[in-house]
């Protein structure tokens, strides 16, 4: 019965930890422990949680796992089932499904499947109309460049299984050149490969670090595409084959054999291999080496027929991204458009990739995102919160069937009011969907209600069959929409504009709030954040260098370090770039309030190249925001003060003494320049009138002395 915000307030101070448990978030997390100490409501849930962790929360089942039986499952196994008579599954686990004799096949529906046909149908579409052949995505080159050149660069947002962090750094190790090394990939991105050192070795070998040996000459074509590491299951039976005379049954039962560790079972599977290599003229100490090796990498090994379906799924989607990259991130975006956060990071690579994402166009948009002539992604309609597939349905059928909406009212009067209610057509308003009719968001607001109340007199005429007596004698166009008055509504400004923008879309499209900020920014931050690797480039790679950077904070991460110490990773956003910013232990025990806090973040540091990204990371050890990187780096205010516009000279100066009073007792001096017309002169306050330079005080003297009058020097 608790509010959403406070539960959700209360799990975001639960370390993001694998394995994490209650006791140990109040252990790690001070703030979860100070909440748990003095809130009763707090402790309450808690003790109510813990009693509950642990135990099964329903009855679980597979998603894609299938039980096949010779005869009526029933004849086999207890059958469990939903109550609403749907979701028949057996009571019996995968492993006793096998012990009694039964065969699992799992069946994995992939939305990357999907997004691969949505892509496709886009391109084709456009291929069709200037009379080129259909791309056909089983027939595309295996060994694309262009393809392979993304894939280095590490460029895999959105690819299928390439596109985590922990990927993306193997994929820069690894440099992938041919269809097997994504196959290779895809296996050896676990974590026994990544713990065992196997895939430093894999790494080294291809790289012409290390050399490539085979454990005996017989099996050099089996190891050759994987440098002589035994990665994939389908290998430890080849080599059990070739080397010893295994059947392939026999080499399936010695591959299951090694996996599951049963002592008795690999002697007896020891003696067999051992005895059939010696057969076959390999010496028994060869033999044995051979064995203890299949033994080691077995508990590693991926079966490779997987991994190559999975690989290829990876290239196909690796190869559209490299070719057709509208029509790819379009159908990505709109198979995530659910999820908002995800939404957020496509938009982002969107940028990163050049590729322009327009608004939503409540005239051009569709459900899902679409690619407009000269590639440019639209909005979907469906990616705006608030707003039902319902709503849209009814707004695309009535768009199809009669035409563009020429304004609101027309709109309100052709469409559901039912399925697009008050609340949705607010929504569409907030995200800009009706940007194209008029840019004015908040006169659009302030017309919604006469709107909506006009179309549904209109629809109640309609249903009686009556009319006004104007509507008798008006053309059949205006009866049906008559143009809407315009009224005179100031917009919304530009933070409360981008501020609904970003509660219905989920990031900021058309603007940003660090704007108008950017000029007093430019004159103490190091450069824009799209610019930090050419200023490192400038000077020596990765050397590190004093930076200070600004931007709004759009990730944040929190996590132990090997002493337990708190530290934080966050990502700074100023619209034309992101950096990534380290707040270690010393620097965030001092400045932790701010990493949560709106606003822009104002970060100094230590700035150096990455080396897992390639791109320019600060190690902050100062953070603040606008107000205090104001007090932090302004030399002086000024206050230009023109006496010829003052009726009451002392009666200003009462006025000034009391402004600068409130903001007394910091470290901003404060220099008055008078000028009355016939003289000018400059008078610097002394140390006893040093400032806070907050914005309300610019804002304070701006009204009184001219909005021009007061301003920062930071030379």
């Amino acid at each position: 019965g608790h509010p959403y915000g406070f539960v959700d307030k209360l799990a975001k101070l639960i370390p993001f930890e694998l394995g994490i448990t209650l006791d140990k978030a109040l252990a790690d997390s001070e703030d979860l422990k100070a909440q748990y100490n003095n809130d009763e409501e707090v402790k309450a849930l808690i003790d109510m949680a813990k009693s509950l962790e642990g135990l099964a929360r329903n009855a679980g089942k597979h998603a894609g796992g299938v039980v096949i039986a010779p005869s009526s499952l029933t004849d086999f196994a207890p059958l469990y089932c939903e109550a609403s008579g749907e979701g028949l599954v057996t009571q019996f686990d995968k492993d006793d499904v096998e012990a009694i004799g039964l065969v699992k096949f799992d069946f994995l529906g992939l939305r990357t499947l999907t997004i691969i046909d949505w892509a496709l149908e886009t391109v084709n579409r456009g291929r069709r109309e200037r009379g080129e052949e259909a791309v056909d995505i089983a027939q595309i080159p295996r060994a694309d460049a262009k393809s392979f050149a993304l894939l280095k660069s590490c460029q895999t947002t959105a690819v299928f299984q390439l596109e985590s962090r922990g990927m993306k750094d193997l994929i820069r190790r690894l440099q992938p050149d041919c269809f097997e090394d994504i196959i290779a990939l895809v296996a050896l991105f676990r974590p026994g490969p990544l713990q065992s050192g196997m895939v430093d070795d894999f790494i080294a070998r291809k790289q012409g670090r290390a050399k490539v040996a085979y454990p005996h000459p017989s099996l050099e074509q089996i190891l050759k595409p994987t440098y002589g590491v035994i990665v994939y299951q389908e290998q430890v039976m080849q080599i059990a084959q070739v080397l010893a005379g295994y059947t392939l049954g026999g080499a399936d039962l010695l591959r299951r054999a090694m996996g599951k560790k049963k002592p008795e079972e690999m002697a007896k599977q020891r003696s067999i291999f051992v005895d059939g290599a010696t057969g076959r003229g390999v010496a028994e100490a060869t033999a044995s080496y051979i064995f203890d090796l299949m033994e080691k990498f077995a508990e590693y090994g991926f079966n490779k027929s997987h991994s190559a379906a999975y690989a290829l799924v990876a290239y196909q989607t690796a190869w559209l991204k490299a070719h057709y990259p509208s029509e790819f991130m379009a159908a990505v975006l709109s198979a995530d458009m659910d999820n908002t956060d995800k939404v957020v990071v496509l938009i982002e690579e969107c940028r990163e990739m050049k590729l322009t994402v327009l608004p939503p166009d409540i005239n051009r948009s569709e459900f899902r995102f679409t690619v407009q002539p000269g590639g440019a992604i639209l909005y979907g309609l469906g990616a705006i919160k608030g707003v039902g597939e319902a709503a849209i349905s009814d707004v695309l059928q009535e768009r199809g069937k009669n035409g563009t909406f020429a304004d609101l009212v027309d709109l309100c009067r052709r469409i559901d009011s039912r399925k697009a209610n008050r609340r949705v057509l607010e929504a569409l308003i907030k995200a800009g969907a009706f940007d194209s009719l008029d840019a004015n968001r908040a006169r659009h607001f302030q017309a919604l209600p006469d709107a909506m109340k006009t179309a549904e007199q209109h629809g109640a005429m309609d249903l009686s069959g009556q009319n006004d007596l104007f509507g008798l004698i008006a053309s059949p166009v205006a009866q049906i929409a008559p143009a809407a008055p315009v009224m005179e509504v100031e917009p919304w400004p530009d933070e409360v504009r981008l501020a609904e923008e970003k509660a219905t879309l989920g990031l900021y499209l058309t603007g940003h709030p660090i704007a108008r900020h950017l000029p007093e920014l430019a004159r103490f931050v190091t450069c824009r954040l799209n610019k930090l690797s050419d200023k490192l480039e400038r000077r020596s790679g990765r050397d590190e260098q004093k930076a200070v950077v600004a931007g709004l904070v759009v990730d944040l991460r929190t996590r132990q370090n090997k002493q337990g110490k708190r530290m934080a990773f966050l990502t700074l956003d100023d619209q034309g770039g992101r950096v990534e910013v380290a707040v270690f232990s010393e620097a965030f025990e001092q400045y932790r309030d701010w990493l949560s806090r709106e606003g822009v973040l104002v970060a100094e540091g230590a700035l150096a190249l990455d080396e897992f990204s390639q791109k320019p990371r600060l190690s902050a050890d100062w953070l603040g925001g606008l107000d205090e990187a104001r007090e932090r780096f302004a030399k002086s205010l000024l206050l230009r003060w023109n006496g010829a516009q003052s009726v009451d000279g002392a009666a200003a100066v009462d006025e000034l003494r009391g402004l600068l009073s409130s903001y007394r007792g910091g470290r901003c001096p404060v220099r008055v320049e008078f000028c009355n017309g016939t003289g000018r002169a400059q008078l610097r306050l002394g140390e006893g009138w040093q400032v806070r330079p907050a914005e309300s005080l610019l804002q304070e003297l701006g009204r009184r002395f001219g909005s021009e009058a007061a301003r920062l020097v930071y030379e």
